[in-house]
């Protein structure tokens, strides 16, 4: 869902991504999932949270990392 957004330019880098709590409401997902696909996202470098202001695209988007569908 995130990812997808975030490849096909829904999400253009440096914009902000949904918080775990838009994510929640707008899926349907557990607080727990939505947590897990931001923490997926982070760690393949495709976003980067600001305490206090939220997520973001990252800039430059990580060359084949072919994940899982839940992010």
């Amino acid at each position: 869902m995130m990812r997808q957004r975030i490849e096909d330019g829904t999400y253009p880098p440096r914009s902000r991504v949904p918080s775990v709590v838009q994510l929640t409401e707008e899926f349907g997902i557990a607080s727990m999932t939505a947590h897990k696909v931001h923490r997926a996202l982070r760690e393949e470098g495709r976003i980067y949270t600001e305490p206090g202001l939220g997520s973001f695209v990252s800039r430059q988007q990580p060359q084949g990392t072919e994940g899982s569908s839940e992010a």
